[in-house]
């Protein structure tokens, strides 16, 4: 019996090195708005813990931790069609005011259209103030399976007052 799964493995590996040496695995781009909304009323993003009061940017505290529910739409107006939602949390997990970053996990949780019902999972520091951030993409469900790839991502809109940002997402995957 063990020389029999032993085989079936070995079968099964091989067979994943033939598809990806042939590069016939499949490819997907996507491209959407996340939109994060800390404001009230129907925020998005909730702080759940706060850090000590030494800010590290507009009302961003080393430590705070936001529990997110953020709508992920076609276009960058929340009245656009609805793609899905991002779920997970945040952490700001930088000291340095310079280099304000978090620590993003998420999953895209797709609701609507070809991807309905997948999903995808992002683990990722994220420098807030740079022009573009590279996030892994590290694992997915449904269409998804075993997914992997990596997601440009871009502040559209930030509203220093409310806090308010609505993001632009390419994603690159292969599943």
């Amino acid at each position: 019996m063990a020389t029999f799964n032993g085989t079936i493995i070995l079968l099964l590996s091989l067979a994943s090195v033939a598809i990806l040496a042939a590069g016939k695995e499949p490819t997907t781009r996507l491209h959407f708005y996340m939109h994060d909304k800390i404001s009230n009323p129907n925020a998005t993003a909730v702080r759940v813990a706060e850090g000590p009061q030494t800010s590290t940017g507009p009302g961003i505290n080393f430590g705070d931790i936001y529990v997110v529910d953020d709508l992920l739409t076609t276009g960058p107006s929340p009245s656009s069609p609805l793609v899905g939602r991002a779920q997970g949390f945040y952490a700001m997990a930088s000291q340095d005011p310079a280099d304000v970053a978090l620590m993003l996990t998420v999953n895209l949780v797709f609701t609507e259209g070809e991807y309905k019902g997948s999903t995808l999972a992002i683990l990722s520091r994220d420098a807030i103030f740079s022009p573009v951030r590279e996030l892994p993409v590290v694992g997915g469900s449904g269409a998804f399976r075993l997914a992997r790839g990596y997601v440009l991502m871009k502040t559209y809109s930030f509203n220093q007052t409310l806090g308010d940002a609505v993001l632009e997402w390419d994603v690159y995957v292969m599943h």
